[in-house]
């Protein structure tokens, strides 16, 4: 597998699976756009390795094996595997901090083991690993203006805990299929939810009334995740504008079917997905223009 063709697969991988996010990564400039599919091409190769195997002990042996080839590639050793040389290269651009990376393959560790959450507290623990992370590895790639490197951690934790939750509450039929329920029980016997209204076609009118309390939580995340968005670089804050109204329309569709996420996936629809990419492509091909103006100066004779 070339570095080329490593970089292709991650690519495909984001574009097959995570379609609002790869549209938004089109506003990137070129260079940085391959090294974000890198880090989803990652992310989600991990996370169908812990799903493809079902129950039993082949699923921990499928992660741990690929943690070993991570921490191979990640040194420097040639491994045999189509994601990995592509993110390997990424994190050695970048300097991505390992930290963040054992962080989300703990939180991978913890898919084969806890099906539930007892608290929301309990479940940002989680979410620190599979979504913060994830943040965090990103900002590198998509750059901070001077001195902001610190202060931008926060948001970019934000951002992904605010679109993983939005996933836990779009997917929660897929999720319970597979054995799992993200929805905290602490929340479930407050609003009067039992596990098995979860199976059912339609939403009660509790279980309503919970998704929303949860969107609202979600919602929080997003505004906070606002804060860091003038903290990047100018040609990532396009791609982040969009990501976040992409990802936040899934919360909009969710409410316009009455918070019902049983009787139908939310999917925010395709002529809204474009209209949000035209808006902030102007502000994008500006801001690339822009950065490809800087003058070169020259040092000293």
């Amino acid at each position: 597998m070339t570095l080329t063709a490593s970089f292709e697969r991650c690519r495909r991988l984001n574009a097959r699976h995570g379609r609002s996010y790869y549209l938004a990564t089109l506003l990137l400039p070129e260079w940085k756009r391959r090294h974000v599919h890198a880090l989803y091409g990652f992310a989600r190769y991990v996370d169908d390795l812990v799903d493809a195997f079902g129950e039993g002990t082949g699923r921990a042996g499928a992660l741990e094996d690929a943690a070993a080839r991570v921490s191979a590639c990640l040194a420097g050793e040639p491994v045999d595997d189509p994601v990995l040389p592509a993110f390997a290269h990424t994190v050695r651009s970048f300097g991505i901090e390992r930290r963040d990376i054992d962080a989300f393959l703990r939180s991978m560790r913890a898919d084969l083991t806890v099906s539930r959450y007892e608290t929301y507290e309990d479940l940002l623990e989680y979410m620190e690993g599979s979504a913060a992370a994830i943040g965090l590895m990103m900002l590198p790639v998509l750059e901070t203006v001077p001195g902001a490197e610190r202060e931008a951690r926060g948001p970019a934790r934000e951002l992904g805990r605010a679109f993983q939750l939005t996933n836990f509450l779009r997917d929660v039929a897929e999720d319970l299929r597979r054995g799992r329920v993200y929805l905290p029980r602490r929340d479930l016997r407050a609003f009067g939810v039992a596990e098995e209204d979860l199976s059912r076609p339609r939403a009660s009118g509790a279980l309503r009334r919970l998704v929303e309390f949860e969107s609202e939580r979600a919602r929080a995340h997003y505004r906070r995740a606002l804060d860091g968005v003038e903290l990047l670089a100018p040609s990532s804050r396009p791609c982040i504008r969009a990501a976040h109204e992409l990802y936040g329309g899934i919360l909009d569709e969710i409410a316009a079917a009455g918070h019902d996420v049983l009787a139908a996936r939310a999917r925010v629809p395709r002529r809204r997905r474009a209209a949000i990419f035209a808006r902030h492509l102007v502000a994008a091909s500006a801001a690339g223009r822009a950065e490809r103006r800087v003058p070169v100066t020259e040092g000293p004779r």
